[in-house]
């Protein structure tokens, strides 16, 4: 097998696993980066750290927000898995600083895919454009047939981007001729294996808490995924014959950052007096929050626990989950020996 398969946004963390899993596959790469000359040795690298040969990797240019790029980087691809968008650990004030990027970036893909003539594209959309619908009773289990409300009271910029984007690409393929066939695979908060320093807003979660920087956590519980299950289930759903038109939830039960911090400390003990010690007040929170971006980026999570059905991907694309303590004790142990915690 000597097929090319474009990756988006080839330096984030779900991307590089994307690569590494797609090589051990048998397929060739493509990666964009918006710079890569700069980019590329990294790149490698990292996904050389999952145990593969990245000798099969090629890194183009191509920006989420300029045309320019896309239609080279589509040339000869079968498949494409578009994985690059922004995902910032504080929101930004102004919404569209994530929205623009995240939907034009998908239509230009889209647009690219089309004219090149593309079968399949492989989305990396997100929970958060599932979970955050009208209020639900508290036992409501999210499937793929909910979507997230971008208008509702309390949606951050990045939960509106992701739905945002995917609403467009889906509106994309059903109103186009010629379009290519659609995938969205929707992970939850992704921890796992990091392969190299440039930490995702997932990772930075836990390299804080290795350093001390959260003494409390917040009472704040979000579903998990590992992003060695993203990774794989793009690439099941890149080839197979049932995954068109589908979306599917990647997520393996949820844990609370207090959970997360107690997994820490139970993989790495020396980190015991570093992560969070107590569950915070929520009045405390809400204080606290004022002074804290990242903290009033939590606040309409305080105390809400949101449940996420991954029977669709169990039983389409045959797919077993990690447990998240595994996604959060190999995210750890890679930190230690990258030497970030």
């Amino acid at each position: 097998m000597s097929e090319t398969v474009l990756v988006t946004g080839a330096t984030g963390f779900i991307a590089k696993h994307c690569i590494a899993e797609l090589l051990r596959n048998g397929y060739k790469v493509r990666g964009t980066a918006r710079d890569p000359v700069r980019a590329a040795d990294g790149i490698r690298s990292a996904v050389s750290r999952a145990g593969v040969d990245a000798g099969g990797v090629e890194i183009v240019a191509a920006d989420l927000l300029q045309d320019d790029g896309w239609d080279a980087a589509v040339d000869g691809c079968r498949y494409v898995l578009h994985v690059a968008s922004p995902f910032p650990i504080t929101q930004p004030e102004n919404r569209e600083e994530l929205i623009r990027p995240a939907r034009e970036g998908a239509l230009r893909l889209l647009r690219s895919a089309t004219r090149a003539g593309v079968e399949r594209v492989v989305l990396t959309s997100s929970t958060v454009a599932i979970m955050y619908t009208a209020p639900r009773e508290a036992d409501h289990i999210y499937t793929e047939v909910d979507w997230s409300d971008p208008e509702r009271g309390n949606i951050t910029p990045y939960i509106a981007s992701k739905t945002l984007a995917e609403r467009a690409a889906w509106e994309f393929v059903e109103t186009t001729a010629g379009a290519p066939q659609l995938v969205a695979i929707n992970p939850a908060f992704a921890l796992g294996p990091a392969l190299d320093p440039d930490l995702s807003t997932s990772l930075e979660v836990l390299h804080l808490m290795g350093r001390g920087a959260y003494p409390a956590a917040p009472r704040v519980e979000f579903p998990v995924v590992d992003v060695r299950d993203v990774a794989e289930l793009h690439v099941k759903a890149m080839t197979h014959p049932q995954a068109v038109g589908e979306r599917f939830l990647a997520t393996e039960g949820g844990m609370s950052l207090m959970g997360i911090g107690q997994q820490v400390a139970a993989t790495l003990p020396d980190l015991k007096g570093k992560v969070p010690k107590f569950v915070m007040p929520d009045a405390m929170v809400r204080t606290l929050a004022v002074f804290d971006k990242r903290l009033r980026t939590v606040l309409p999570e305080l105390g809400i626990v949101r449940h996420c059905s991954n029977a669709k991907a169990k039983e389409v694309l045959g797919h077993s989950f990690r447990p998240p303590n595994e996604a959060v004790a190999s995210a750890a142990k890679s930190l230690r020996q990258l030497k970030i915690i």
